[in-house]
């Protein structure tokens, strides 16, 4: 018998199961993974960004996590000597229409509350002298991370605090009932007093089969990459991106700095055929059916179908995805790239066809189901974590549980 069952050993489930020892010492705590290790979708997939929050609306849980998650991010790396680099990243504008977009931009950073500069072409190339760009945003407080190697830290101390990490274990069903939680697995059964949905990918059907139906599905998008041939990695310093087509609800193209020196370029947007299809070929049946089938995709597709039919352009393209790089870099050339891994994107769409715009928390009688967090949730999982531990003992019904502990 488990306090606390948390389902998903990814970022966020874990620093959720930091979290709660924190603000409960004596719990007993289980991470339910059903890989062989922990952080092995979206974290493990990800692009390394500590992100400064400068996109997003200001006061949402994105805006204010990410801000906050990218200090407490930078003070755990350095207390656990985790490689970082507070490197910084530059937002540019390359055409004359993108300018005010970049004023808009500019203002929303700084009604977040973020330390950011706007800077002439000039000043840009003395940062990165290979972009071209007519102007852009300094963001000092950007950086890169391994967000692996930060979540296997945090399942250590779940582990020193006397915590499990139950992999190869998929949940089956959920039976929430008045005095505890029952969760059967292709392991057996865990029972809880309370279970913490931080799925992922998979964070709907958890919902689901726990009993609870939200308004929302997780759809997932792959975001493809390349990476830069070694010789060619100098036209990287570190952090480039463009500014956002506001009509697009994805970043677009840029080029990222990864610890390890290595430079990617990208991603696209596609939809995915499989929730955990990392490749063009990987296909899942019932998850597509559950994503064709589905009014709020079709609503949300035919809204995008131009900048949509565009990244499949890119997917197949590698002279088009070369294109939309040189935007920003003039000098690549298609030569210079590599394929790279590919991540994947679970973003939650609701019935009519809008993005679930922010983190999204539902509460359930003894369950608390973290529906959608997708970037920047790796810079904001400590903040999240705390988050879902802090409204633990503010549910009534929550209350006697929490009180045990």
């Amino acid at each position: 018998m488990y306090d606390f069952a948390i389902v998903g050993g990814g970022i966020v489930g874990l620093s959720t199961g930091m979290a709660i020892y924190e603000r409960f010492p004596n719990a007993k705590v289980a991470v339910i993974e059903k890989e062989a290790s922990v952080a092995q979708h979206q974290t493990g997939h990800n692009s390394g960004v500590i992100h400064s929050g400068i996109y997003y609306k200001p006061g949402s849980y994105k805006a204010r996590f990410a801000r906050q998650g990218s200090r407490s991010m930078t003070e755990f790396c350095q207390k656990h000597q985790i490689d970082h680099d507070i490197c910084g990243k530059v937002i540019v504008a390359t055409k004359p229409e993108e300018l005010p977009l970049l004023d808009n931009l500019y203002e929303r950073g700084l009604q977040n509350e973020l330390a950011i500069e706007k800077i002439d072409a000039d000043q840009l190339k003395e940062i990165e002298p290979h972009v071209a760009g007519l102007a852009a945003i300094r963001v000092p407080m950007a950086g890169i991370v391994n967000y692996r190697q930060v979540s296997e830290k945090f399942a250590d101390i779940i582990r020193d605090h006397g915590g499990d990490i139950l992999l190869n274990t998929n949940v089956e069903k959920i039976n929430e009932g008045k005095d505890e939680v029952v969760i059967e697995t292709n392991n057996g059964t865990v029972k809880a007093g309370i279970v913490i949905n931080c799925a992922g990918l998979h964070s709907d059907r958890v919902a689901a089969a726990a009993g609870y139906k939200t308004d929302m599905k997780i759809v997932p998008f792959r975001g493809e990459y390349y990476k830069l041939k070694p010789e060619k990695r100098y036209l990287v310093k570190n952090l480039i991106y463009p500014v956002p087509n506001p009509k697009f609800p994805f970043l677009g193209v840029h080029f990222t700095r990864m610890i390890d020196g290595e430079v990617d370029a990208g991603p696209n947007a596609v939809l995915g055929f499989k929730r955990e299809g990392y490749k063009k070929t990987d296909f899942n049946p019932k998850d597509l059916a559950e994503t064709l089938t589905y009014g709020g995709f079709w609503k949300l597709a035919s809204k995008f179908m131009k900048e949509g039919m565009e990244e499949y352009i890119r997917s197949f393209s590698k002279a088009q995805f070369t294109k939309s790089l040189q935007t920003l870099i003039p000098e690549i050339q298609e030569d210079d790239l590599v394929p790279a891994p590919a991540g994947v994107r679970a973003q939650a769409l609701k019935d009519d066809g809008s993005m679930v715009d922010d983190f999204h928390i539902i509460m359930g009688q003894r369950s608390i189901h973290v529906c959608n967090a997708p970037s920047p949730a790796a810079t904001a999982s400590i903040e999240i974590g705390k988050e879902v531990a802090r409204r633990i003992p503010e549910q009534s019904h929550l209350k006697e549980a929490a009180a045990t502990i």
